[in-house]
């Protein structure tokens, strides 16, 4: 007769194997394949990742990250303040729901959704110019900033999601004995609010730049390879649609996943943090 925790560890074997199968040695071959050459143990694939096009695919990729996980901290932290301090449960609960929806929409269905409402003979642009308002060249959903745009629609619900239950641990007693020690509203943030929140909102900030330094299908369905980026880079040396070279996709694999890496090692100091203010 088996003991408990022999059993116990039988009961994981599938979630081992999916885990060993699917992940640790696909991962494994990744990275003997970046660090390879001929056979060889070598760092000829990450010097050819220093390429200017490589290069700039990181840097945009880095920049449209953080404006987006800026923009939709931001937001997301308004509206959960709103929605906390809101009298309407109705509001509330149709926001939330409508964030949970839109939080887990993206891929090639938001990119499109995108194309018919804001592209060049899109609904929203013919009805703009009806009233002689004109969106394209100066506006275009094909771009990068167009990109920003479309990643706001899924960031910001997801910062909502984070961020709600936060701000809804500010008792209300904190600033009412702010208040009575003569503090403004102004300085009650400064000095009490945010503070309290930071780790939080610098926890939801690292979850939404790896959120959209992983993205892929909304980019590549909406700007194609127009804009550099790491994931259409990586995807496109894997197709082998201009060239195929899996080595170097291999390595800029690596590379990103230490972007990536970093930002969740900072979400969970931020997420400890968290749990430690919130006792």
């Amino acid at each position: 007769m088996l003991k408990r925790p022999h059993a116990a560890w039988l009961g994981l074997a599938p979630f081992l194997i999916f885990v060993l199968a699917l992940e640790l040695l696909p991962l494994g071959g990744l990275v003997w394949s970046a660090f390879s050459d001929a056979g060889m143990f070598s760092f000829a694939n990450f010097a050819r990742a220093a390429r200017p096009t490589i290069v700039t695919g990181f840097a945009n990729s880095i920049g449209l990250s953080l404006a987006t996980a800026s923009l939709g901290t931001l937001a997301g932290l308004v509206i959960a303040y709103l929605l906390v301090t809101g009298r309407s449960s109705r509001w509330r609960d149709g926001i939330i729901a409508l964030s949970t929806v839109a939080a887990n929409f993206g891929g090639a269905p938001l990119a499109f959704a995108f194309i018919i409402a804001l592209g060049s003979t899109g609904m929203i642009t013919m009805l703009l110019a009806q009233v002689g308002i004109t969106l394209y060249p100066g506006v275009r959903i094909y771009s990068i900033s167009g990109l920003v745009v479309a990643y706001l629609y899924f960031q910001i619900p997801l910062a909502i999601l984070l961020l709600l239950p936060s701000v809804q641990g500010l008792r209300k007693e904190w600033r009412e004995a702010a208040t009575s020690l003569g503090a403004d509203p102004r300085n009650y943030w400064l000095l009490v609010g945010l503070p309290l929140l930071r780790p939080s909102i610098a926890s939801c900030f690292c979850l939404l730049f790896a959120n959209s330094f992983g993205a892929y299908a909304t980019a590549w369905t909406l700007t194609g390879s127009s804009v550099e980026l790491v994931t259409v880079q990586i995807a496109a040396l894997i197709r082998g649609e201009v060239q195929l070279d899996p080595a170097l996709a291999d390595a800029i694999a690596v590379l990103s996943m230490l972007v990536m890496a970093a930002s969740i090692l900072l979400q969970r100091v931020f997420s400890r943090r968290e749990r430690t203010v919130s006792r």
